[in-house]
């Protein structure tokens, strides 16, 4: 059975389109159950809905608080029937509660390759520092932000002359390309978490450069 997967977004969702790519093959093992933004004007919600996907805006606004919001967020992935979460650009940080009811099914992904440059302004902080290096990550999502154990990074060099905007552009093609690719990770079961580190299948295939899984 496909694991019935939902999708968290804030904007136009492009890593959201990705995952729904890669949800259409006969073969994924996930499949969408419901597209969620906390901003009602989310560009994302339209494209989902024009792909036949459920979709639901909950006004992070028009709650007291957190747990408010996040009582509604969390039944409504229920009522969906969402087995795994999958955060693309969602703009929200969740508290322990809701991170802990969706302990190593929640998912993210972060322009950077993590632990190095978590939270904002990844690409200039990166420049600043001089990287020679930069990427992505998938994660399983902890309460401490970025955090959590890493599903998948890929990495690209930084070349002469690059600004934030070209790195987070070439960034994202890489985040387009790994987040499917943890996902298929997850909803087949090839990974598990021990000692909050995810330990991979034997058998799992990497197909692309510079993506680099733990195997063992």
């Amino acid at each position: 059975m496909k694991k019935r997967t939902a999708i968290l977004i804030s904007g136009r969702g492009s890593n959201m389109q990705s995952l729904v790519a890669a949800m259409h093959a006969s073969d994924f093992p996930a499949e969408p159950a419901i597209v969620i933004s906390n901003r009602p004007e989310a560009l994302g919600l339209s494209w989902a809905a024009e792909q036949g996907i459920p979709t639901l805006a909950i006004d992070h606004r028009q709650y007291a608080n957190r747990m408010a919001f996040e009582a509604r967020l969390h039944q409504a992935l229920l009522d969906h029937g969402a087995e795994i979460v999958c955060l693309a650009g969602f703009m929200r940080l969740l508290t322990g509660s809701f991170v802990d009811r969706w302990r190593d099914r929640l998912m993210n992904i972060h322009p950077s390759l993590l632990p190095s440059f978590p939270g904002l302004d990844t690409h200039q902080r990166a420049l600043d520092a001089g990287a020679l290096i930069v990427g992505c990550t998938v994660h399983f999502v902890r309460t401490e932000m970025d955090s959590g154990p890493i599903l998948a990074q890929a990495a690209i060099a930084v070349l002469p002359g690059d600004t934030a905007e070209s790195l987070a552009a070439r960034v994202l093609e890489a985040e387009h390309q790994i987040y499917p690719l943890a996902l298929r990770l997850v909803a087949s079961g090839g990974v598990r978490v021990e000692n909050e580190t995810a330990i991979f299948d034997t058998d799992v295939v990497v197909p692309l450069p510079l993506i680099v899984p733990r195997i063992g």
